[in-house]
């Protein structure tokens, strides 16, 4: 991806750029519509690779989510660092957002540099609800990751007690 040098962008419309990030990082749902009214790509990104919706997923604004998402945000675009909006949100533990960015037609199976997929993240942290939420909705709970760890393997290695069981009890039934 070839970005801009800020030193030759116009002052002002850097500033119109960097305040659009902060807009999606404190979550002002309105004023990112405006933005994206007038002329803010949707998919803009910063110097971290980050887009707005990765930074309003990130923080936990389920109406500037929605507001990006409805404008055409791609909820597939990972940052620099190899992190997807869902596994923000899973990790994160944003249930509400993990619904939203499912209902959006976020990937599933979508995995950070080690490999770890959504669901694993929630396992990781004890996110009951997301697990339960990301396997109704079709991830593999054997997937693994780069090391060879499952979703179950990652649990119990970081003590999420209710995922650990959650996926123990899955793994017997199957």
């Amino acid at each position: 991806m070839q970005t801009a040098d800020p030193r030759t962008i116009d002052p002002d419309v850097l500033a119109v750029l960097q305040g659009a990030f902060d807009r999606a990082r404190h979550g002002e749902a309105a004023r990112l519509a405006r933005l994206l009214e007038l002329g803010i790509p949707v998919d803009l990104r910063n110097e971290k690779g980050d887009t707005l919706l990765m930074l309003a997923t990130y923080h936990g604004h389920r109406e500037a989510v929605a507001v990006l998402l409805d404008a055409g945000a791609d909820p597939d675009l990972y940052n620099d660092r190899g992190q997807s909006p869902l596994g923000a949100a899973a990790f994160k533990g944003y249930d509400d957002l993990v619904e939203l960015l499912l209902s959006r037609g976020a990937a599933i199976e979508g995995g950070d540099p080690e490999g770890r997929s959504p669901l694993m993240l929630a396992a990781m942290f004890d996110r009951v609800a997301i697990v339960d939420r990301l396997l109704a909705a079709g991830a593999d709970p054997e997937r693994r990751d780069r090391s060879g760890a499952t979703p179950l393997d990652a649990a119990r290695q970081m003590g999420a007690e209710q995922t650990t069981a959650r996926l123990a009890a899955l793994a017997e039934e199957g």
